[in-house]
């Protein structure tokens, strides 16, 4: 890794060093992911019923027909 040897030896410790805050809070990652699990489920399940509601709507038209 020659760009990493360029570096001085101080910011070469900083670079390494860097933890990886996800594997440390395994919990609150699966928080947000339940969260946001739920979050998708709600939005889709009001768009669903926009959708019906609409669909429904358009299908209690009466329609004419010309002769």
């Amino acid at each position: 890794m020659p760009a990493i040897q360029a570096l001085t030896p101080r910011a070469r410790d900083v670079i390494i060093k860097r933890s990886n805050w996800a594997s440390e809070n395994p919990g609150v990652i699966l928080v947000f992911c339940i969260v946001f699990i739920v979050a998708v489920g709600i939005i889709s399940l009001f768009a669903y019923r926009t959708w019906m509601a609409r669909k429904a709507k358009r299908q209690s038209y009466e329609v004419e027909e010309r002769q």
